[in-house]
Order: structure tokens, then C-alpha cells, then sequence
């Protein structure tokens, strides 16, 4: 509601002005896009009734009164894409959380703790998380490092041996040098893990393990530039990490 008349205000107000006024509540969405003289047609009154009651609201005039519609509607739309956002990702954490097998994550704990060396992949974006997992790993005493360049991953087979792991992080698997850094891994005798949130690509027929997050799927638009949620990787990530801490 736009504005509410106490009684005693009421006492100033004609019959056509209540009848104004009792219009523009019902119809704020309406008001941005209308003229004064439609308003005035609209609620079967004269365009000075429509303006002797904004007036008489508190309103310097129609544009004032217009202003102020359109920004408690703006709040409110700019309210739920933020509450679709808090759901989006309450929804990854809670899919990647059900989606997390206990044993899945003792047995990765495990290899990370007998590893010489733990080579940990991602491209683009992701690799950001991947940063932040080899400087915790590095933190707690592993040899850990970070492989991001595709030109490296194209020659990572001289780089792995067969008791290093070759952790890989990603969201679908949408980059080449990836698999062919778990084939080479698989080539030598490395532990390949695989950090994924889309079940079934080709990453997991060269994987000795794999963790699935849970993933919301993002508007098309946003999709497009390579902005999707790493929250599930994130959330897989920390769970190690808090782990081996322990």
C-alpha cells in the first residue's frame, strides 16, 4: 500500500479524492507507466482530483509519487533474485553434502596422507580453488602443487610417477588437457582423483576415485561467460581440508 489516510486525515479528503487515493493503492503497479490525465480516467475523476490527492498524501506531485512506487518495487524484485540466489546455493550445499560418500572421503583422505607428491589440476576459474587447496595442503606438510597451463598439462606425463596423486578439479570436464592429464597419471601408475559436479564424463574411466558435487544449473545468460557456482567444489575441498586437520 502506497499510503493509508488515518480517520482524522480522511475528514480533509473529498469523496473523489478517497476514491483516488483508494485506486493508486490498488493498482501501484500500474502507476510508473500512467499519466495524470489516465489516472484521473482511470478512477472516474478529473486530473486536479488526481493531484489535490497526491497532494494531500504527502507528495510534492505525480513524478515524486511515481519515484517512490517504482523504487519500493524495485525492492522488492531486487529482494527475490537475491532470495533465488540464498536458495541456489542452499540447494548446491545440501545436494553436494547428500551426494558426499563417508567412505569416498576416508579413502581419499588416506592416499593424500601416504602421497609422495599430489599434483592438483583445474583450468580457468576453478583453478582458484584449486590455489586455495594446495596452500592448505602446504599449510599441513604436503608437497602439493597446482597445474593449470594447458601447454604443461599436454607434458605432465614426465611429470607424474606412479606414487604421486593427480587430483583433478572440475565442473563438467569441458577442458581436453584434463583427461589427458588422467590418462597420462593412469599411464604411469598415479592415483587419479576426480573432483566433478556432472556424473558420467569421460574423466571417470581414467579415475581410481571420484567425488560428485551437486550442482544448481544457473541462468543461460550467466552460463555463457563461465561464471557458474564452484560452491560444491568448494564445499569437497574444505571437507578434505578440515580432515586432515584433525
Amino acid at each position: 500500500m502506497l499510503t493509508e489516510i488515518k480517520e482524522r486525515e480522511k475528514q480533509s479528503l473529498t469523496s473523489a479524492e478517497l476514491n483516488v487515493i483508494d485506486w493508486i493503492n490498488e493498482n501501484e503497479e500500474k502507476i510508473p507507466d500512467m499519466s495524470i490525465n489516465e489516472i484521473a480516467d482511470a478512477s472516474f475523476t478529473s486530473p486536479a482530483t488526481v493531484s489535490r490527492a497526491i497532494r494531500k498524501c504527502g507528495f510534492s506531485g505525480i513524478a515524486e509519487m511515481k519515484y517512490k512506487i517504482s523504487s519500493q518495487m524495485n525492492y522488492i524484485v531486487e529482494g527475490k533474485i537475491v532470495n533465488e540466489i540464498f536458495e541456489k546455493s542452499i540447494t548446491e550445499c545440501k545436494k553436494t553434502i547428500e551426494a558426499l560418500d563417508v567412505d569416498m572421503i576416508l579413502r581419499v583422505i588416506r592416499y593424500i596422507r601416504f602421497s609422495e607428491k599430489i599434483y592438483i589440476l583445474a583450468r580457468g576459474t576453478t583453478a582458484l580453488i584449486a590455489r586455495d587447496f594446495e596452500f592448505q595442503l602446504q599449510l599441513l606438510g604436503y608437497n602439493a602443487f597446482v597445474l593449470s597451463d594447458s601447454q604443461i598439462m599436454r607434458n605432465s606425463k614426465k611429470l607424474f610417477k606412479e606414487n604421486d596423486i593427480v587430483m583433478i578439479f572440475t565442473l563438467k570436464n569441458s577442458t581436453p588437457e584434463l583427461e589427458m592429464s588422467a590418462k597420462f597419471a593412469k599411464e604411469v601408475g598415479a592415483t587419479v582423483i576426480t573432483c566433478c559436479c556432472i556424473q558420467g564424463t569421460s574423466l571417470e574411466k581414467y579415475s581410481d576415485l571420484s567425488i560428485l558435487g551437486g550442482r544448481k544449473k544457473n541462468n543461460s545468460m550467466i552460463e555463457e561467460f563461465n561464471v557458474m557456482s564452484r560452491l560444491p567444489l568448494h564445499i569437497i575441498a574444505r571437507t578434505l581440508i578440515d580432515y586432515l586437520t584433525l
